[in-house]
C-alpha cells in the first residue's frame, strides 16, 4: 500500500516537501556537527571526537530496516494517514524523545550515554528520511519533476540544519547546551500537528483520534523497545571491544571498512548469477533483498562503477562536516561567531546553491551537472584548508545590528558561505541522480541502498578524521578531502552511460 499525494503537484507539494525536508534536517545536525562542536567544547580529545562521527554510520546501513517501512504500517497511525506518514509520524515523535534525552545528558560526562541517545536519535532520523524519500519518488517519478520537489526539499533540509546549527550553538553560548537540546527537540516536534491535521489516506479505515490514539501508545511502546535493544547491543560492543584490547589509540578503520564491505562484496561476485536470474527467482522476488538485487539484474556488470562513483561523490561534503567546527574551535573563535556562521551565512549561501544546482539538474545534461558539483564540492573544503591559516580578532570592519564583524570573522564567514554554497550545489544534482538510477517499483529500498552506500566510505573515514588531523594537521585534512570529491570527476564517462534493462516481470509483460 503506497500513499496518494495529499496535495496537488504545485506550490502545495512543494511546501509539503520543504516541511519534510525541514522535519529530517534538524536533528541531523544535533548529532553531527553539533555534537562533535559540544564534545570540543567539553575537551574531549579530537581522536574521540572522531569516533562520534561514526554515529552518522547509522543511515548508511538504512538499507536494512527499509523493506520493512515497504512492507509493514506504522502502529496506529497509518490507519488513517496511511503507511508514507504514518512512518514519517512515529519517526518525529522518536527524533523528539531521542533529542530531549540528549539535552537531559549535555554534560558529556558519560560518553557511552551520550553516544547512547546520539544513535537513537540517528536511528529515527534515518527512518524518517526513508519513508520521506519513497513518498516523494512516488509523487514526482521524471527528472523534470524531480528537479523542484528535490530543491524544495533540500531547502527545507538545508534550512533546518542552519537552524539547529545556528540556533541551538547560539542558544548554547547565551545559556547552556541542554537547553540548546530541547529548544532544537520542541522545533522538531512542529511538523507533527502538521501532518495530524491533513486529510485522510484514501485506503483509510478507522477515525482520526482513534488512529491517532493508538499511534502514540504504540510509538511509546516501540521507543522503550528500541532503547532498550540499542543500548545492550551497545554494551555489548563496548564489551567485545575491551576484551580485544580496543581503546581510542586503536586504528580500527581498515576492520570496519571491510566488515561494511562484505554485503556489497558479496552482491558483485554474485552479479554474474543474478543477471541469469528469471523474474520468479526467488533472489528477485524476495521482500527484504529482492529491492536490492534489483538494481544489479537492472544495470549489470556497469553498476560497479556507479557504485564507486556514488561512493566518492559526497566525501568532502561529509569530511568537512566533521571537523570544520572543532576547526572553528581550535581556531579560537567563539559560540556567536560559529552560530552567526551556522545561521545567515550558511541558509542565504545553501539555499542559493540548492536552487541552482536543482535547476540545472531537471534542465542541463546530467554529467555536466555531476561534474560541476564535484568540483564546487571539492571548492568547499579547500576553503578550509585556507581558513586554517587565518586567525579570529582583527581590526573591526563593521557590525550587523549589535554584533561586530572583525577581519577574522570575515575570514569564517566567507568560509562557511563556499562550502554551503558549493555543497547545496552538489547535493541537489547529487539527489535528482540516486532518483534516476531507482526503479519505481521500489522507491524506498533502492533509494535506501544507493543513498546509505554513497556515505559508506566517507563517514568511515570520518570516523578517523581525528586521527588523520594529527598527523597531518588541519589543512592537510582538506586538501585531502577535496581532493577525494574531486576524483570522481574521472568515473563520470562511464557511469553516464549507465542504462537499466528492461522490466521482464510478469506485470511488465501483461
Amino acid at each position: 500500500m503506497t500513499d496518494e499525494a495529499p496535495l496537488k503537484p504545485g506550490f502545495g507539494r512543494l511546501t509539503l516537501y520543504a516541511l519534510l525536508g525541514f522535519s529530517a534536517g534538524l536533528p541531523f545536525y544535533m548529532f553531527n556537527a553539533v555534537l562533535l562542536l559540544r564534545l570540543a567544547r567539553h575537551n574531549v580529545d579530537i581522536v574521540t571526537i572522531g569516533f562520534f562521527a561514526w554515529v552518522a554510520l547509522l543511515p548508511t546501513f538504512k538499507f536494512a530496516w527499509a523493506p520493512l517501512l515497504d512492507t509493514y504500517d506504522a502502529p496506529g497511525f497509518a490507519r488513517f494517514w496511511g503507511k508514507r506518514r504514518g512512518w514519517i509520524m512515529l519517526s518525529q515523535l522518536g527524533i523528539f524523545a531521542s533529542m530531549a534525552a540528549m539535552g537531559f545528558t549535555s554534560s558529556d560526562a558519560n560518553l557511552a550515554v551520550t553516544a547512547l541517545f546520539a544513535v537513537i536519535l540517528a536511528f529515527w532520523t534515518t527512518t524518517l528520511e526513508v519513508a520521506a524519500d519513497a513518498w516523494r519518488i512516488e509523487l514526482a517519478p521524471t527528472r523534470a519533476q524531480q528537479g523542484p520537489i528535490v530543491a524544495a526539499n533540500l531547502w527545507g533540509y538545508r534550512s533546518a540544519m542552519v537552524a539547529a546549527g545556528s540556533g541551538a550553538i547560539y542558544i548554547a553560548a547565551k545559556s547552556d547546551w541542554t537547553i540548546a537540546y530541547l529548544a532544537i527537540a520542541a522545533a522538531a516536534f512542529l511538523p507533527f500537528p502538521v501532518l495530524a491535521a491533513m486529510r485522510a489516506d484514501p485506503r483509510a479505515n478507522e477515525r482520526r483520534g482513534a488512529a491517532l490514539a493508538r499511534g502514540l501508545v504504540g510509538s511509546v511502546v516501540i521507543l522503550a523497545l528500541s532503547t532498550i535493544a540499542t543500548a545492550i547491543i551497545g554494551w555489548l560492543l563496548l564489551a567485545l571491544a575491551s576484551a580485544a584490547g580496543i581503546t581510542s589509540k586503536t586504528n580500527i578503520t581498515p576492520v570496519v571498512l571491510v566488515l561494511c564491505l562484505l554485503p556489497f562484496i558479496a552482491l558483485a561476485i554474485a552479479l554474474p548469477r543474478i543477471q541469469r536470474m528469471p523474474p520468479t527467482a526467488p533472489a528477485r522476488t524476495s521482500a527484504a533483498i529482492g529491492p536490492y538485487v534489483d538494481i544489479f539484474w537492472r544495470y549489470g556488470f556497469i553498476v560497479l562503477p556507479v557504485l564507486a562513483f556514488v561512493a566518492i561523490y559526497r566525501m568532502g561534503d561529509v569530511m568537512a562536516l566533521t571537523l570544520s567546527h572543532p576547526l572553528f574551535n581550535a581556531l579560537g573563535y567563539g559560540l556567536v561567531q560559529i552560530s552567526m556562521a551556522d545561521g545567515a551565512v550558511a541558509l542565504f549561501s545553501s539555499m542559493a546553491g540548492v536552487a541552482l544546482g536543482g535547476l540545472l539538474a531537471a534542465r542541463w545534461p546530467l554529467a555536466w551537472s555531476l561534474a560541476i558539483g564535484a568540483v564546487m564540492s571539492a571548492v568547499s573544503n579547500w576553503v578550509f584548508a585556507w581558513l586554517a591559516h587565518q586567525h579570529p580578532g582583527g581590526p573591526l570592519l563593521f557590525t550587523l545590528g549589535s554584533l561586530p564583524v572583525t577581519a577574522g570573522d570575515l575570514d569564517l564567514y566567507i568560509a562557511m558561505a563556499v562550502d554551503q554554497f558549493g555543497h547545496g550545489f552538489a547535493g541537489a544534482i547529487f539527489v535528482v541522480y540516486l532518483s534516476m538510477l531507482v526503479n519505481p517499483k521500489h522507491p524506498g529500498p533502492q533509494y535506501a541502498f544507493l543513498s546509505g552506500f554513497a556515505f559508506l566510505l566517507p563517514r568511515l573515514l570520518a570516523g578517523a578524521s581525528g586521527a588523520i588531523q594529527q598527523r597531518i594537521g588541519y589543512d592537510g585534512f582538506f586538501w585531502m578531502s577535496g581532493a577525494m570529491s574531486f576524483a570522481a570527476v574521472v568515473l563520470l564517462p562511464i557511469v553516464v552511460k549507465a542504462r537499466a534493462r528492461p522490466d521482464d516481470s510478469v506485470e511488465a509483460a501483461v
